[in-house]
């Protein structure tokens, strides 16, 4: 009886958890049993292992082979394991040296000819490993570039099983990533190609500045999607901890681009609207995958023509919401995913949408129930709303605004401002301060309140929407260099709230 033991990673979400495997060649029938809560696809790779094994020219055990994958309660998906598996016969037999073995992980799928593919959720993988303390990783030549985004741990990159095992044996040296390439600046939609709407141009602004979610309705044609894409383009570069947490999730929903892995820019998610709660908030079968509003994680998830979404499908966003995150528990176990992002809503006022106001033939009862899909707590947790009109000529044939660079300058200062006041307590922009904290450590003068206490005593906003206010004053004084929020910023935030609604 010979025992071998190789480690890879079981990834849950963004999460992982180190997985040990365990081979053993005993007596009995030719035959490989796998355990260990695998699925079908790590079922699959009893034969998939060993084929590639035959085919690299190794060895394969003529007797009865047991695979064990521990912890044996936590349920094991994918093909990520099918390297480790190998190696851990290859110790087994004793036809690798193990002084590699105990400080290394190893990832990748298997083709049948010894080849190494790459699997979902290289990045998380590689990030869990080092955070256990590992010192070494080896994964396909092909994930090289997103395993080599991370440091203080050793990656290693092989093309094949073949050299994998021949660099065990000392026989061969497997590829490092190379440096990676600065960033290209990518030219995206410019700001002063949207003509007009200075009011929704200033929303805008307020948005990026301060991290608050915006709503805007409007005729057809008016500009509320060009609006939209061009809010990436005026928010700030993620940092390199913003960086590998989007990154983790794109890797996970496998639509990283080949090579340039990192995504440094802030993500512009734009679902249809016909999309359902599971490719809104995340979901499928086994495991659950990320969703919209996650892929949108640190960047814009523009939901256009919202009023067409089921009403469901709206509500399942107020969770993420106020809490920054998503928790899917499907059969394969829970999932937990990021989901901090900006939200954009667009919507027509009524139904028929005519280029003119004055053209709608909705009955009045139509045009509420319309918009009425957008209920109270939800539309409570938009601290932005704002009315387009139709564009006049004048508008249309006059100069352009101010360049997306122009805006981006001064967004950038109030956040440089709003970082550095919220520093100490870990938050990076207003938008993520509790309201307590800004109605007792941060209490503004009576006078600065009054607009706010009134518009309480009316019941013209709720608690909520008040700490939403005041979050927008805040991001409105930073804008304009003030060290705190006057009674005229307050106003300000207050007169978002009641606008796009009409």
């Amino acid at each position: 009886m010979s025992l071998g033991r190789a480690y890879s990673v079981a990834v849950a979400g963004i999460d992982g958890q180190m997985v040990e495997i365990e081979a053993d060649i005993g007596r009995g029938l030719p035959g490989v049993h796998l355990v260990g809560l695998p699925d079908t696809a790590l079922s699959e790779a009893r034969d998939r292992v060993r084929a590639a094994a035959a085919n690299c020219g190794e060895q394969w055990p003529d007797s009865k082979v047991i695979l064990a994958l521990s912890p044996a309660t936590l349920p094991k998906v994918g093909s990520v394991y099918d390297l480790a598996l190998v190696v851990a016969v290859m110790d087994a037999a004793k036809q690798i040296k193990p002084d590699r073995l105990g400080d290394t992980v190893f990832l990748g799928e298997l083709a049948l000819d010894g080849r190494l593919r790459s699997v979902r959720g290289v990045l998380p993988a590689v990030l869990t490993a080092r955070a256990a303390g590992w010192q070494r990783v080896v994964v396909p030549s092909a994930a090289l570039p997103e395993a080599g985004l991370v440091g203080e741990i050793e990656v290693l990159g092989a093309p094949d099983l073949r050299r994998v095992l021949s660099w065990l044996r000392g026989e061969a040296e497997l590829d490092s990533p190379s440096p990676p390439e600065p960033a290209d600046a990518v030219p995206g939609p410019d700001l002063s190609e949207v003509v007009g709407q200075s009011e929704a141009r200033w929303a805008m602004e307020v948005a990026a500045a301060g991290g608050h979610h915006l709503m805007l309705t409007g005729p057809p044609g008016a500009g509320k999607t060009m609006l939209a894409q061009r809010l990436p383009g005026i928010l700030p570069p993620l940092t390199d901890a913003e960086s590998l947490e989007v990154t983790a999730v794109h890797s996970i929903a496998g639509i990283l681009p080949i090579g340039r892995p990192l995504v440094d820019h802030p993500p512009f998610v734009a679902p249809h609207h016909t999309a359902s709660i599971s490719a809104i908030v995340g979901g499928g079968s086994g495991l659950a995958k990320p969703g919209a509003v996650s892929r949108a994680h640190r960047g814009v998830l523009f939901l256009d023509e919202c009023a067409e979404i089921g009403t469901k499908v709206l509500e399942s966003l107020r969770t993420p919401l106020e809490d920054g995150e998503v928790r899917i528990a499907r059969r394969d176990g829970v999932a937990r995913y990021p989901a901090r992002f900006q939200l954009v809503l667009a919507a027509n006022p009524c139904p028929c949408a005519p280029p003119r106001e004055a053209d709608c033939i909705c009955p009045p009862a139509a045009r509420r129930r319309y918009l009425g899909k957008l209920s109270g707590p939800l539309l409570d947790r938009v601290d932005l709303r704002v009315q387009l009109h139709a564009v006049g000529s004048s508008a249309l044939m006059g100069e352009a605004g101010e360049s997306t660079e122009v805006v981006r300058a001064r967004v950038a200062a109030a956040r440089a401002a709003a970082g550095a006041r919220w520093r100490e307590f870990g938050w990076h922009t207003n938008a993520e301060v509790p309201g307590p904290v800004l109605r007792q450590r941060f209490r503004l003068p009576r006078e600065a309140l009054a607009p706010l206490e009134k518009a309480l005593r009316l019941g013209v906003v709720t608690a909520r929407g008040a700490d939403r206010a005041l979050r927008v004053a805040w991001t409105v004084a930073d804008l304009a260099g003030a060290a705190e929020p006057s009674r005229d910023h307050v106003t300000t935030a207050l007169g978002f709230r009641g606008r796009g609604l009409r």
